[in-house]
């Protein structure tokens, strides 16, 4: 009989009627428990809601067999591509552009997105291709189509084109290993991130920015001291709200921890992003489900400057008396210099005249001497179903008992409605304050972010010119010469079974436990994860699948002619999630494909 699902789990329906239950009941302590178990219902469904509309369809599919000899010939093993034509729009020249996309394949195209895709530009030049960095993630199942988003560096002339090919299905293909200036370490959201420009701190408890250091001269070093009010210091000091009568403060800053995180790491971004209701300095006594908070940090390689995301949605009607949602404190005097940017995008120095006051969108502070610099460039400021918030946040250079100081407050009536929304977005640079051309430096980096790349579809140059070049795609062991020896070590791992599902046919590959296969004069690397962080014991996999020694990793892969050695390297990430559980292994397990 096959397996139903609903005989192995609860939805959140009867989860929400044994919780009302229990708390009639006076029973807290099971209450509680329901609390976290409806929690994880919800983050399961989470993993098969519906996603956006992508930005490349599946529909959009190029056989590389049919496309230049040339091109199929450089790409040997990777049977499909995809298109992407991108457009400068606004007369500004990009070099090394971040670009993000969020890219829809036929769910028996590809394997495994974040080992097969591959980013290649097309030389306008010759015609030929070159391979790009690129960086994968967000890989989630909808229907029968398979979802991530694709990140790449575009190089692109003002006012002209780039041609790119995203290329995928190839079973040998491997986990790329992309070199970059892009570095962390830490666990969770307490991470350091560092990059060519600087190093980010991000707080241990609350993943809040607590310090930046600069990374030139004499390695400035931004924080904030002093006693604060409780909570752990730091330099970004939003999102928080007061409450009717002055009565407290609710802030993101006054989490014990994270309620709710996602860590997005990689060669060319690392993304964190926390929400959750803020916290009150009486925290449990007050615990109101009204402003809704969510915080997004984006760090990338090579450039200087790192965004900030963020909203606050209010979820019931409320009242407050002040909300922030842009503060900046940085302790002691690093600057002498206030610089602040209008609503038409002009840069200026000194004190915000009043009638700029609560129309700013961009500010900051340089040193005149050491030209260190951190201004704030407003991206996007906005609200849905409240009027047009308020863009202050005056810069001072003398906030007693710190030194630097900007605020924002975007709420100018007391009265928050349900479905109330303020969002922003906003880029932080730490580049050096110019000399010469500061304004015009300043002002076309901050016009070149508020107008991305364009993504627009058009036919692709197909001309190559001159001898095709020597390199290819592949790697060793991401084609059939190279890697034959590796279909069967999948075959073999897609045997090996997790011995707690106990009547379950399918094994450690269909279930999505494996991340890579790698052999190098016959060692076998496999790069293997788990479910979840309860089961951090991996090893009976390796040497005692199914109950039987011989069953596990190690022994069955050893059995193999030209395998001497495996190494196993596990990871906990990417997390593991029900994108990678095959159709096979979904049909048993109850889920919906």
């Amino acid at each position: 009989m096959p397996i139903s699902y609903d005989d192995h789990s609860d939805s959140v329906p009867t989860k929400l009627q044994l919780l009302q239950a229990a708390h009639a009941n006076g029973e807290h302590d099971l209450a509680m428990s329901l609390a976290h178990s409806i929690n994880d219902t919800l983050s399961f469904e989470r993993q098969l809601a519906n996603v956006e509309a992508p930005d490349v369809s599946s529909d959009v599919v190029l056989l590389m067999r049919d496309l230049p000899m040339a091109w199929s010939a450089w790409a040997s093993g990777w049977e499909l591509a995809k298109p992407v034509s991108l457009f400068e729009t606004v007369g500004i020249a990009r070099q090394a552009e971040p670009v993000e996309l969020t890219v829809a394949f036929n769910i028996h195209e590809i394997d495994d997105p974040a080992r097969e895709i591959r980013v290649a530009h097309i030389d306008p030049n010759n015609g030929q291709l070159r391979e790009v960095r690129s960086q994968v993630w967000d890989d989630r199942r909808h229907g029968d189509e398979r979802h991530c988003r694709v990140m790449f560096l575009a190089d692109v002339p003002m006012h002209e084109r780039a041609d790119y090919l995203i290329l995928y299905g190839n079973r040998f293909a491997e986990l790329p290993r992309y070199t970059s200036d892009l570095t962390t370490t830490g666990e969770g959201y307490g991470l350091d991130i560092e990059n060519a420009h600087y190093v980010a701190r991000l707080s241990r408890q609350v993943g809040q920015l607590e310090r930046l250091t600069y990374k030139r001269q004499h390695g400035l070093e931004l924080y904030a001291g002093g006693k604060g009010h409780g909570e752990p210091p730091g330099i970004d000091w939003g999102h928080d709200y007061v409450d009717p009568g002055h009565f407290q403060k609710h802030r993101m800053r006054n989490w014990a921890e994270c309620p709710n995180f996602e860590v997005v790491k990689g060669p060319l971004c690392v993304r964190v992003r926390r929400w959750g209701f803020p916290h009150s300095p009486l925290h449990p006594v007050f615990t109101p489900a009204r402003m809704h908070m969510d915080q997004t940090y984006t760090f990338f390689a090579g450039q200087p400057y790192f965004f900030k995301e963020g909203r606050m949605d209010n979820v019931q009607e409320h009242r407050i008396e002040a909300m922030r949602d842009d503060e900046w404190v940085f302790s002691g005097y690093s600057f002498n210099h206030q610089l602040w940017i209008d609503a038409q995008g002009k840069l200026h120095e000194g004190e915000v005249p009043s009638a700029h006051a609560n129309n700013l969108w961009g500010v900051g502070f340089y040193h005149d001497v050491s030209r260190d610099a951190f201004i704030a460039l407003r991206l996007d400021h906005s609200a849905v179903n409240y009027p047009d918030p308020a863009h202050g946040g005056v810069p001072t250079l003398h906030y007693d008992g710190h030194g630097q100081l900007w605020s924002r407050y975007p709420a100018e009536t007391r009265t928050m409605p349900a479905g109330a929304l303020i969002r922003q977005k906003n880029a932080y640079t730490v580049a050096p304050f110019p000399v010469e051309g500061a304004a015009t430096e300043i002002e076309t980096l901050r016009h070149q972010l508020q107008h991305p790349l364009e993504l627009r579809t058009a036919d692709l140059p197909t001309d190559t010119q001159g001898p095709p070049t020597n390199d290819r795609l592949a790697r060793h062991g991401e084609t059939l010469k190279t890697g034959k020896l590796k279909l069967d070590i999948w075959k073999t791992l897609s045997e090996v079974r997790d011995e707690q599902l106990y009547n379950l046919t399918s094994g450690i590959v269909d279930l999505g436990y494996v991340y890579d296969v790698r052999l190098r004069a016959g060692i076998a690397t496999i790069t293997l994860t788990m479910p979840h962080r309860g089961r951090p014991e991996y090893n009976f996999l390796v040497t005692q699948g199914g109950g039987r020694v011989e069953d596990g990793i190690h022994e069955r892969l050893l059995n193999l002619k030209g395998v001497r050695d495996v190494v196993i390297d596990f990871t906990w990430e990417p997390a593991w999630t029900t994108a990678r559980v095959s159709d096979a292994a979904r049909h048993e397990l109850g889920i919906k494909v």
